[in-house]
């Protein structure tokens, strides 16, 4: 086997399927253009850096679509969801990371397999020959974008992403101001502890929205649409549709009791999520912005506790591009006009960096066993993976296609298992125990055939 595998783009999707594909033998070439070129929101050059959030949702493999993915990841030796569990950071039930120590340990770790390369310079083209695999994620460069519209003879879809800001924790004011998660959620008191809380009455709340509407917000190039993604959408957006909206998404004040005024209950809260391990940052939660940034540090700082809050970033947004995979990608995840080029990751409509990074793992898998000469098992629609590819790929109604995370509305029905709220506990555990038991299938069969081929 002579044959490399050639992977574009060294974010989450793009380091799973090197790893996955090296694992497996083949010789990888991982092509990342940072830092020779850098983009607005990337601040580093490693692989595998956070830009958003620095959580990767639910860990909980029972009643979680999320958690059933990292689940499934872990047996698969995921790189990303090992190096994740590695650097955790208190958040309750999920996943949260010290992100820095993250992604250098990412990039450790590829950059020491021995069956992978490293090459920093920019990809502009679809290559004709080879194999390839496209993982370039939302900030895909202008180039390659171009000759992926060019290639693909129709327009990339768009919707625009919002970054949330990041606070210094010595300059919350913690008199008003206190840990805790919803419900106190969490085994240990340090995860009950997981969040910081800072709550507003209806006062705050309506001036909060007030200036929040009335602030400067970044403006669109001419002939550039706002589409926006609902799981990220910007505050200001929210607030838009309702003055009611933030207090019953991000801001919602249930589960929590304020230590400093046990008696008297929140009209809303803003939540901060520990960003670091040194717990000298936090992010704000739900909180991603297009606002400029003089106005950012006006409109937050209304908010009880952060009256003299100093950021280490503040928000931003950004063009996120990704395929009508639908219409575009065959189940193998390749371009059907050029089968050798194959796309990972969010740009082929997943979202989210768990997502990402599962599409990252099929996609190396499958790679490397067409160089390798190997025929998979089907992937099975019944796992995680194998439902959220299915959807992409031609579940979704083309003419309406949107990112999408994993959610069990994805999954096929499970037969004598009660449906509505009342069964969704016992619905949502069939669901896992059976993707889990097809996984683990589907993985062994492929440890057979690569014994076999030895």
């Amino acid at each position: 086997m002579t044959q490399e595998l050639h992977i574009v783009g060294g974010g989450m999707a793009g380091s799973e399927a090197a790893w996955q594909a090296a694992n497996m033998g083949v010789q990888v070439v991982l092509h990342e253009m940072r830092p020779k070129v850098k983009t607005f929101a990337h601040q580093t050059g490693n692989l595998g850096e956070m830009v958003c959030s620095n959580s990767f949702r639910s860990d909980d493999s029972e009643q979680n679509a999320v958690g059933l993915l990292h689940w499934e990841m872990r047996a698969a030796d995921g790189l990303i969801i090992d190096t994740a569990h590695r650097h955790r950071l208190p958040a309750g039930g999920a996943l949260a990371v010290d992100r820095e120590p993250f992604a250098e340990t990412v990039t450790a770790r590829l950059k020491a397999h021995a069956n992978i390369r490293i090459s920093y310079e920019e990809i502009t083209d679809l290559p004709a020959d080879g194999q390839w695999i496209i993982a370039t994620g939302p900030l895909t460069s202008q180039g390659l974008g171009a000759a992926i519209q060019a290639r693909t003879g129709s327009d990339a879809l768009a919707f625009f992403d919002a970054i949330a800001p990041i606070v210094y924790y010595d300059s919350i004011d913690m008199s008003k101001a206190w840990m805790q998660s919803r419900y106190d959620k969490g085994e240990t008191e340090e995860e009950q502890r997981a969040y910081l809380i800072c709550p507003m009455d209806k006062e705050t709340y309506e001036a909060f929205i007030d200036a929040l509407l009335a602030a400067d917000k970044t403006e669109f190039h001419e002939g550039e649409t706002a589409g926006y993604f609902d799981g990220c959408l910007p505050i200001e957006v929210m607030a838009e549709r309702g003055r009611e909206t933030l207090r019953h998404g991000p801001m919602k004040p249930v589960g929590l009791t304020n230590p400093h005024q046990p008696d008297v209950k929140a009209h809303a809260v803003v939540q901060l999520r520990r960003d670091n391990a040194l717990g000298t940052l936090f992010n704000i939660v739900g909180f991603q912005t297009k606002m400029k940034y003089g106005a950012q540090k006006e409109v937050l700082r209304m908010i009880p506790g952060l009256e003299n809050a100093q950021f280490a970033r503040l928000g931003g947004i950004h063009r996120n591009t990704f395929l009508n995979s639908p219409t575009l990608l065959d189940a193998q995840m390749r371009l059907k006009s050029q089968p050798n080029i194959r796309f990972a990751g969010q740009i082929t409509g997943v979202e989210g960096y768990v997502e990402s990074a599962a599409m990252g793992l099929l996609a190396g898998r499958l790679a490397a066993a067409e160089i390798l000469g190997r025929d998979l098992p089907p992937l099975p629609q019944d796992s995680a993976h194998g439902a959220l590819v299915h959807h992409i790929t031609g579940g979704a109604e083309a003419k309406t296609f949107q990112p999408m995370n994993v959610n069990f509305g994805l999954f096929r029905p499970l037969d004598g298992v009660r449906g509505g709220r009342r069964g969704r506990k016992d619905r949502y555990r069939g669901y896992t125990d059976r993707a889990k038991e097809v996984w683990t299938d589907w993985l062994a069969a492929q440890r057979v055939d690569a014994a076999a081929a030895e």
